[in-house]
């Protein structure tokens, strides 16, 4: 529900043909946001094998996601800066 391709998204956008008729903004929880970081930590393992060499973009996003229960003080605030991130490329 909260979840836009692989990073949470708390808005959601109604439109009638072209025209933007309203923007809901959810709510989220921590459970969530844990629940949604542990399947990207997961999804990402492969990036951290001994074969690859990680690159920095990897090891900073990796970083910040394992990080974002104590850098922020709500779910909702998490959940913002996430979809804010600039997640790297494979």
């Amino acid at each position: 529900m909260f979840l836009n391709g692989d990073i949470m998204n708390r808005k959601r956008y109604f439109f009638d043909g072209e025209e933007l008729l309203e923007t809901i903004t959810f709510d989220v929880t921590w459970e969530q946001v844990r629940d949604k970081r542990d399947v990207e930590l997961m999804k990402s393992d492969v990036q951290a094998l001994p074969d690859r060499n990680m690159s920095q973009e990897w090891i900073d996003y990796r970083q910040f996601l394992r990080d974002l229960p104590q850098n922020y003080d709500t779910a909702n605030e998490a959940a913002d800066a996430w979809n804010e991130y600039e997640i790297p490329e494979n």
